[in-house]
């Protein structure tokens, strides 16, 4: 995506209204009054004042707003497409594999026109057999081939394949899949030819019969394979569709911060709510569409303070959305001390990440301000005594500059406006 991002503003009437107002975007960003009385948000790929493009996964920005295009020594990324998990084809369970296979072959009739009985036998059980293995054989194939190699993938998808199957897991099952379909093509050849090879019409019904019982043996036995990638399927088809050309607005902040809140608020998407840490098991999105533009939220597992190697899937997807998509960070601080989380862990949380991810547009938002008290929540597990002063700040109001906001009483609501 080379084309140019910016952040305008997020105006609603009460109550749905929400954020994007005392941001460092403000002090940038000049805009024209809105002549329109209906909720609005607007994010802009084309602004007059301020241009902005995908540089190393973020929206930074541009140095020449005047030129229409980005020149290729500047460093931009070209991105790759995304959309392979709506692509995959469809998966049949193998016992309907299985018996559409029996029942196709079983209606197979030998060659018109052969008069001997033996011959005529054994050119029908060789047909059948024949038609079995390509039955149970080529779906099998068409799965090898259409399902996409990990490494072509976009880097989030692969991450996301990673992060949601298991390392490894995905390229496993599709290995299973393929050697379940060598082991029939193998079975079902040698089981015709021996058949087509009987002497007697008896001899023929024997090899027929039993070249069908090793091949329904196999697939009954291994084709538990072609069940876990029909789950594969589901899983992946199931994951948010991103779309690259598209504006996007990350939220992101320790658990139960409330995230979701923002989200179910501020698009159509609804995740879970809930007061207990993780409510959110994997990427969300939520979509707003507005003006014939169209904008997507996503709602992010939290993170915990702790280093990457520690940290579980859930973190991963978060840190894989923000270093693999471009995306504008909305960083969402509870201070109430209702979320399970310390102001101070949340502060290095909050350092850690701002810092990782620099290059993103940012937007600070301290929640549930309903909930503050006049003296700042101290957990017993923190030193009131630091001589940190920035953190001390944070403990009290939370980064400069952060909007307050209560999705509960509207606290905040008016200040929203630019």
């Amino acid at each position: 995506m080379n084309g140019a991002f910016g952040l305008l503003q997020l105006r609603q009437n009460p109550p749905t209204s929400l954020i994007l107002r005392r941001c460092g975007f403000s002090k940038v960003l000049k805009f024209e009054p809105l002549k329109i009385s209906f909720p609005v948000v607007c994010f802009s790929k084309h602004i007059q004042t301020a241009v902005y493009e995908v540089v190393d996964g973020s929206y930074v920005p541009s140095a020449d707003a005047s030129q229409g295009s980005k020149s290729p020594d500047q460093g931009a990324v070209s991105l790759e497409a995304v959309g392979a998990f709506q692509k995959l084809p469809m998966v049949m369970p193998s016992v309907d594999i299985l018996y559409s296979a029996l029942r196709k072959a079983k209606r197979i009739l030998p060659t018109k026109g052969i008069a001997n009985v033996a011959k005529r036998e054994r050119n029908r059980g060789a047909k059948q057999l024949d038609a079995l293995m390509k039955e149970l054989a080529v779906p099998l194939r068409t799965y090898k081939e259409n399902f996409p190699n990990k490494n072509t993938l976009h880097p989030y998808e692969r991450s996301l394949i990673e992060l949601t199957l298991g390392d490894g897991n995905y390229e496993e099952v599709l290995g299973k899949v393929d050697m379940l379909r060598k082991k029939v093509v193998s079975v079902g050849k040698e089981h015709a030819a021996h058949c087509a090879k009987s002497l007697s019409k008896r001899e023929a019904e024997e090899r027929l019969s039993e070249g069908m019982t090793k091949i329904e043996e196999i697939f009954s036995c291994e084709g538990k394979a072609v069940d876990e990638l029909l789950n594969i399927a589901k899983t992946l088809r199931a994951m948010p569709v991103v779309n690259l050309e598209t504006p996007t607005l990350c939220l992101v902040g320790a658990p139960n911060v409330g995230k979701s809140s923002l989200v179910r608020l501020l698009s159509t998407g609804k995740p879970e709510v809930c007061n207990y840490p993780f409510t959110t098991r994997g990427i969300l999105m939520g979509h707003i569409n507005l003006s014939f533009q169209n904008f997507q939220v996503t709602d992010t597992p939290g993170l915990l303070r702790r280093l990457d190697e520690d940290r579980n899937n859930l973190e991963k997807l978060t840190l894989a959305v923000l270093t693999h998509l471009p995306t504008a960070v909305l960083y969402v601080h509870d201070l109430s001390g209702q979320c399970g989380t310390s102001p101070s862990d949340q502060y290095a949380i909050y350092r850690e990440i701002r810092e990782r991810f620099s290059n993103h547009l940012w937007l600070d938002v301290v929640s549930k301000c309903d909930l503050l008290k006049d003296s700042p929540v101290v957990f017993v597990t923190e030193d009131i005594n630091t001589d940190n002063l920035e953190l001390a700040q944070y403990r009290r109001s939370g980064p400069e500059g952060a909007i307050r906001v209560s999705v509960t009483n509207e606290v905040g609501i008016d200040d929203v406006s630019i």
